[in-house]
């Protein structure tokens, strides 16, 4: 996937306004998908597992690694956000001073990214991965993808 570059999403993600998709089998993952469901009340962010069909489906269609993942993504409005970018926008539509996170924005994508990189590299070693997705409250499995 180049920068920039518009892709015509399949059928089961253009219709929604926002799709995270992220490592379902990342305990740091995992306990970030429950903080945006926490401070997301009007339900603005749909959740997909990276390990899901439609979602190996939609990394094939973007070129990037069906395994390994090195970042979550954000479909918004029909565009593919990435990294510190992503993680930011997510923060922006949030309830609470979370939102303020945002301004981070004004820091260059570089800068962020390589932190944002870090983080990544090390989760697995902070937080743990699971053999299989968890189970979550049946009130936020309409959430799910």
């Amino acid at each position: 996937m180049k920068k920039g570059q518009t892709i015509r999403l399949p059928s089961e993600w253009a219709e929604h306004e926002r799709i995270i998709l992220f490592d379902g089998v990342c305990r740091w993952c995992v306990k970030w998908v429950g903080f945006v469901i926490r401070h997301d009340p009007p339900g603005r962010f749909k959740f997909a597992p990276l390990q899901s069909g439609p979602a190996q489906q939609l990394l094939a269609t973007l070129g990037l690694p069906a395994q390994n993942f090195e970042t979550f993504l954000l479909v918004e409005q029909g565009r593919i956000y990435t990294k510190s970018t992503a993680a930011l926008r997510v923060a922006k539509r949030l309830s609470g001073l979370v939102s303020l996170l945002y301004l981070c924005t004004l820091i260059p994508r570089p800068l962020r990214d390589a932190l944002y990189d870090y983080v990544a590299r090390r989760r697995y070693r902070w937080m743990g991965q699971t053999d299989t997705c968890p189970t979550l409250p049946p009130s936020t499995h309409r959430r799910f993808i």
